[in-house]
């Protein structure tokens, strides 16, 4: 069996697949078509259970000479909800003008697809290649990533360096590579008071002021200034319910949402003692998901590499930034160093997603350039 290696073409072959995170089934069953004519040994698995799973997952390795190294390119096949609105179908890849539109096509099924063409080119004797590929980026990720890393230590086949194809670029494919992200933690504040009639508050206990005033007192808590890497955390309400219906009744519980992006001068756990001991004194209960740590890989011999080979096809010298939210690097950081780098991300999550077919052309020569050098 041959596989059409044209990015383009990959790309409308994973866009065809409706997606919604949490992915599984028939676009898995598309990515693994695609690579095992090329050589690759494709397992994939569930993980987990309800309520954040069962989440398909997909590793594929295609196994070098031995003492070679170990370059992995990691992603995820899910995509958000589509929406209302889009000119085309957004699970049918449409081609109008320069542009090929379709839910994914930049996050992050063309950089996928770009995967794929790029090591179709390359030798199985330059090295091991791997695929890690998760059908719950977009989601809660509990049972992704996370499940991925535990079957390569298992195996024994923990990649020496590793690639994460999210789209990064912000005006022109290569203008930025991400070296890092910020943690991320959310919060849920609960105030519980006792109902009763306004014109008898002695008998009630309004919580909405004693949320309101923790509010206000962790608006103004100081986190930092930033970090030579790393923009200042900053602490974000999200969500405030009463939900109350009546204009004459105190009611017995007002709730809130927090989430702080955290830079490497916090931990989410610190954060979390930090809101807590506040909230305490207005009695107030929370409830914290961390959902990642900060994390970098210092400037160095990797990013030197993949900045070279954006240079090298785009004639641009890319920005090594850690902005923007969480990835799926969070996770792989542990086991080796990991670097993002993708398309333009201006549509991303937007009616209409859509990415230029050159740039499809120019990431596929980009990417193999990355892998040869890794694998070196």
């Amino acid at each position: 069996m041959t596989v059409d290696c044209d990015p383009v073409v990959l790309t409308e072959r994973l866009i065809g697949c409706d997606s919604v995170t949490p992915a599984t089934g028939a676009v898995f069953a598309e990515l693994a078509a695609m690579l095992a004519p090329l050589g690759f040994a494709v397992q994939r698995f569930v993980a987990g259970e309800a309520p954040d799973g069962p989440v398909e997952n997909l590793i594929a390795v295609r196994q070098g000479p031995p003492a070679t190294r170990h370059f992995a390119f990691a992603g995820h096949l899910d995509v958000v909800p589509p929406g209302a609105g889009w000119a085309s179908a957004p699970f049918v890849a449409a081609r109008r003008g320069d542009l090929l539109y379709g839910r994914g096509a930049v996050d992050m099924k063309g950089a996928i697809a770009a995967m794929v063409a790029a090591v179709a080119q390359i030798p199985a004797n330059a090295g091991t290649i791997s695929f890690l590929i998760t059908g719950d980026e977009e989601g809660p990720a509990r049972f992704g990533t996370v499940e991925i890393i535990a079957r390569l230590r298992d195996a024994g086949l923990v990649p020496d360096l590793c690639l994460v194809g999210e789209p990064t670029s912000v005006h022109r494919l290569g203008d930025m590579v991400k070296i890092g992200r910020r943690g991320s933690v959310n919060m849920w504040l609960t105030a519980d008071g006792a109902q009763g009639h306004v014109a008898y508050p002695h008998l009630a206990d309004n919580p909405i002021p004693r949320l309101v005033a923790l509010l206000g007192a962790l608006d103004a808590m100081p986190l930092d200034e930033g970090s030579a890497w790393f923009q200042p955390s900053n602490l974000e309400v999200t969500d405030i319910t009463v939900g109350n219906p009546a204009t004459n009744l105190i009611p017995a519980q007002a709730t809130a949402r927090l989430s702080i992006r955290f830079n490497d001068l916090q931990r989410g756990d610190d954060l979390v003692a930090r809101v807590t001991a506040l909230a305490a004194a207005h009695r107030v209960a929370v409830r914290a998901v961390i959902s990642g740590e900060a994390f970098i890989t210092l400037p160095g011999a990797f990013s030197t590499l993949v900045a070279d080979a954006v240079t090298a096809e785009t004639g641009l010298t890319p920005e090594l930034s850690t902005t923007g939210g969480t990835s799926d690097a969070r996770f792989l950081r542990a086991v080796c160093p990991v670097i993002e780098f993708g398309l333009t991300n201006a549509t991303m999550h937007k009616t209409d997603e859509a990415v230029a077919l050159a740039d499809l052309a120019v990431l596929t020569r980009i990417y193999r350039r990355i892998a040869l050098a890794a694998l070196a």
